[in-house]
């Protein structure tokens, strides 16, 4: 059985449970979440969900949403359930292959895919000890694959919003030619003049407009970490800790 932690989000709002080691959700999937420019009523698609807790922070920003999730792995997936119910949402998590969906969610479509895939390629770096932290942050399936199943599920119209690591970008705009549109990217600094190591990228199933990109949102204030203090910049605080949303779909 595995063993786990409960953790909490959004300041508490949140309760998410998940595995002790391996890969643990941080604050990638509250910025994700955030990135999302959902509407009450949408349909929302959670690719590689995990313990859902993008999904749930989600919905917990915007009401009324028809959300479901994929994950691939079935003990995140029992999780992901557990954690929807003990914190009052109505969630469908699927377990499956996101390349080999079952017949029933081809044929739906969504608003809204959004997605944190693994960040590092297979083969590449030094791959983590642990099975769970492994599958979380090296990847099995191609980064082509994700954009290809997420832009398959959107509607027309619809957003795919995902973050990686800077320098998987260009693989990432690659992979969204001739599929998806209207680029928006953010990266994401750890401070003022630092150099961003993660991304938000939204892009849109049909859209024309050229691709943006957007000036660093910096995380924390200060050149440094001086002592042992919440140092969060008011706008990072506001997402990480009540739920705002993202400035990147102005």
């Amino acid at each position: 059985m595995t063993e786990t932690t409960t953790d909490a989000f959004l300041n508490g709002r949140l309760q998410i449970i998940q595995p002790r080691n391996g890969y643990r959700a941080g604050a990638d999937p509250v910025f994700l979440a955030a990135a999302v420019p959902a509407s009450p009523g949408q349909r929302i698609l959670e690719l590689g969900t995990g313990v859902a807790t993008a999904l749930l922070c989600l919905m917990s920003r915007v009401p009324d949403l028809e959300c479901v999730g994929v994950e691939l792995q079935p003990d995140l997936a029992d999780m992901a359930r557990e954690n929807a119910r003990r914190n009052g949402f109505e969630a469908e998590i699927v377990t499956a292959d996101l390349t080999d969906l079952p017949g029933g969610l081809r044929a739906r479509s969504f608003e809204h895919v959004l997605m944190n895939p693994p960040f590092f390629e297979r083969g590449k770096g030094t791959p983590p000890n642990e099975p769970g932290r492994r599958a979380g942050r090296a990847e099995e399936t191609a980064l082509s694959d994700w954009v290809d199943a997420a832009a398959r599920r959107l509607a027309p119209g619809g957003w795919l919003t995902m973050i990686q690591r800077v320098e998987r970008l260009p693989e990432a705009l690659g992979a969204c030619d001739g599929r998806l549109g209207s680029l928006k990217a953010m990266p994401l600094a750890a401070r003022a003049g630092r150099e961003a190591h993660l991304v938000l990228l939204c892009a849109r199933k049909g859209g024309k407009a050229p691709f943006r990109l957007r000036s660093p949102f910096v995380l924390h204030e200060g050149a440094a970490h001086d002592r042992d203090r919440d140092s969060y910049t008011p706008e990072a605080r506001a997402i990480l800790r009540h739920g705002a949303a993202f400035p990147l779909s102005d």
